[in-house]
């Protein structure tokens, strides 16, 4: 009994078990491991993945991404356990494990595949995941492939597809399920065509300078008898980075590009890319797709992962809703929510602002350069570091007016990391607390006891408070100086939300119908902008967020397609009524 009440007393002071979280937000809060390359980590040692694949599993779902020396299972999408396994046998002798891993459910069987460029790589296969219990499918599936995803049609029909390269297309074949190889030649299926598709031009400003754009990260989904296939372009390192789709009524094709494209975007904002992913349904039918995101500071690769809420139109359009998807959002629970189109008004979004964007920052020690204003400007590759990574260095953020607080972000950067490779024993802890008048204090998270490794946390408070400052107070960091690229503090203002936006224009260019320059009367009560995109007015499925500026120059539009645009402002405590759809020709 006394051991009962004794864990009873601990529950309740963490509140763990009071409060089932039902919100996430991006960058996704796992345990990422550190880059294992060494020449990789020649401008600091970082956490870096990519090209993640979630698949439904026995009523669980199973996340694998690039380089993690094994994978994560949730039962909600929002908590994750890792189980660590290493795929490779010795004579791979690579760094990769796995790089940008397919894994596919047939029948009672999960199965995973590396990619490669060689013959000798196996097909693993297991009934038991969540216990990592493995045994090999085939030894070596011969055709190899890089980028691969592995496709089990509804007539039980096998398909691979594959392909990473700024010169060659995606291919596909369809695999023998006896043998688990190819059945012949695998086939051309889609190439870039940056000519026409503004998107998909190599770097960050879509210029195609110094490289041709890249096409990778095969994935299939089959939706109304229809076949969707998804990839990435038109570079990793690049906040433009983005999934496009073509569309076919056989899994080989001939492919057409959807008329909606890119489908997953995401250009601004705090967690930027949206590429290189795979779409999949809840267990309550939800569509979902999970991708790549991009920091790029230490190394290009230095990623992260991000999750937004997808979905298929009326009109068997696959879309990808990115619209605040880096701002706190709901997880359906034993709801499907499909069907809904309209970002502007989305339900699965809770409507809790982002209350310290460029609001004063005070803090114990500053690293050099690494200066305070850095863990507000809504920018995850700028970040504060303090002097050290002891106990007490300490930073806080003035939301400027008491405002009422529902979530906290917590997005630590690596600063002087010591790792390399995944890591299974390293934990953050800290205490938030709250004040509103920056004397008397209020402990609103304490994670003192913490011993779980957790690089973007995220608290959703079980009540929401009223706040005017927030403290972040280090207690134990699993290496390096304590250092924050985004304390992110949520809610609502509780002032007036911002005024409609005044002549939106949408300038189009016939030299290049690609690009539009976007101009509008600025709002004096908004911090931020979100421009929403589509080819028809009641389709704006893209979304720009813009921060501190009243013009974008907006590159990446199909130069044989009208656009329609529509513009909101943001603020601390809400969102505007969004603009006249303006047509661009």
């Amino acid at each position: 009994m006394r051991a009962y009440l004794l864990l009873l007393v601990i529950c309740l002071l963490s509140q763990e078990w009071l409060y089932a979280q039902t919100t996430y937000c991006n960058p996704m809060n796992i345990d990422y491991g550190y880059c294992p390359i060494p020449n990789f980590t020649e401008w600091g040692k970082h956490r870096a993945t990519a090209d993640p694949v979630i698949v439904t599993y026995k009523g669980d779902y199973y996340l694998f991404s690039t380089n993690q020396w094994g994978y994560w299972w949730s039962n909600d999408l929002t908590q994750w356990h890792f189980i660590s396994r290493k795929f490779l046998q010795p004579w791979h002798h690579v760094y990769d494990e796995l790089c940008a891993p397919a894994v596919w459910v047939m029948g009672d069987t999960m199965m995973v595949f590396g990619s490669t460029y060689t013959s000798d790589f196996p097909i693993w296969m297991s009934t038991n995941p969540k216990g990592n219990q493995w045994k090999t499918a085939v030894d070596s599936f011969a055709a190899g492939g890089w980028d691969p995803d592995f496709f089990l049609d509804d007539d039980g029909r096998l398909y691979q597809y594959n392909g990473s390269s700024n010169s060659y297309p995606l291919y596909g074949g369809e695999v023998d399920r006896t043998t688990l190889q190819l059945k012949g030649a695998r086939k051309e299926l889609y190439l870039l065509n940056d000519e026409r598709y503004g998107w998909q031009r190599f770097g960050e400003y879509m210029d195609n300078t110094f490289l041709d754009p890249f096409i990778e990260g095969a994935w299939m989904t089959k939706h109304n008898g229809k076949y969707y296939l998804q990839y990435g372009a038109p570079g990793t390192e690049f906040s433009g980075y983005a999934d496009g789709v073509v569309v076919s009524g056989h899994p080989l094709g001939p492919f057409i590009p959807q008329a909606h494209n890119p489908f997953s975007f995401k250009p601004g904002g705090f967690a930027r890319g949206a590429g290189h992913g795979s779409t999949f349904q809840d267990t309550s039918g939800n569509w979902w797709h999970v991708s790549t995101t991009v920091i790029s500071v230490k190394n290009s690769f230095e990623r992260r992962l991000g999750l937004w809420p997808a979905g298929f139109d009326k009109d068997d359009v696959l879309y990808s809703n990115t619209a605040f998807g880096d701002y706190p959002h709901r997880i359906p629970r034993d709801t499907n929510v499909n069907g809904h189109t309209d970002f502007r008004m989305d339900p699965s979004f809770t409507g809790w602002m982002l209350l310290n964007y460029n609001k004063p920052v005070t803090v114990s020690s500053t690293l050099g350069g690494y200066l305070p204003d850095n863990a507000v400007d809504e920018n995850i590759k700028t970040y504060w570091s303090a002097a050290t990574g002891n106990k007490g260095e300490w930073i806080q953020s003035d939301l400027g007016a008491v405002s009422t607080v529902n979530a906290i972000q917590i997005n630590y950067a690596d600063q002087d990391a010591p790792f390399m490779g995944k890591q299974l024993d390293i934990y953050h802890q800290y205490i938030l607390r709250y004040s509103t008048d920056g004397k008397r204090w209020q402990v609103l998270a304490d994670k003192s006891q913490n011993k779980t490794d957790v690089p973007h946390d995220y608290i959703a408070l079980p009540k929401p408070v009223k706040a005017r400052y927030v403290r972040l107070e280090n207690i134990h960091m699993p290496g390096g100086k304590f250092a924050i690229s985004g304390l992110r503090v949520f809610g609502n203002g509780n002032g007036q939300t911002p005024d409609t936006v005044k002549s939106f224009i949408v300038l189009r260019t016939e030299k290049d119908k690609r690009s539009a320059w976007i101009k509008w009367q600025p709002v004096d009560n908004a911090y931020a902008y979100n421009i929403y995109f589509g080819t028809a007015p009641d389709k704006l499925y893209g979304c720009i967020m813009v921060h501190n500026a009243n013009e974008y120059y907006f590159k990446g539009m199909d130069k044989q397609q009208p656009y329609y645009y529509s513009i909101v402002a943001i603020n601390e405590n809400g969102i505007s009524a969004g603009s006249k759809v303006a047509k661009a020709e």
